[in-house]
């Protein structure tokens, strides 16, 4: 098994589609991974964006509390893209749920903690 396999294995479900893995960090206290968002355009964007051209993409970080890792704090970093469409006011970007509502855990790391309550 690859390490790229590996390290999707432990992410949550759903990401891989859309994001490449960009890094780890590893310290004392915190095994981060880091995710970027790929610079593809979604198909499924609403109407008023339709036959616009990109003029700009940015990238916005999220930080996700998940898993602990080998007794570290398991971080993912999330580097969730945006993009500007010339002749449209604001940035738009995917709707990816892999937070549970109100949070910044992971969905299955909510999940595991809402067993304990």
């Amino acid at each position: 098994m690859n390490e790229h396999k590996l390290v999707w294995a432990m992410l949550p479900e759903g990401l891989e589609p859309y994001f490449d893995i960009y890094g780890f960090e590893k310290s004392e206290d915190v095994f981060r991974i880091i995710l970027v968002e790929k610079n593809i355009i979604p198909k499924d964007l609403p109407t008023q964006y339709h036959g616009k051209k990109v003029i700009n993409s940015v990238l916005n970080d999220l930080l996700i509390d998940d898993f602990p890792i080998q007794g570290k704090k398991g971080e993912i970093l999330i580097r969730k893209r945006s993009w500007k469409f010339k002749g449209v006011e604001g940035m738009y970007s995917r709707d990816l749920k892999f937070c549970c509502k109100g949070t910044r855990i992971s969905k299955g790391f909510a999940a595991f903690l809402k067993e304990f309550d």
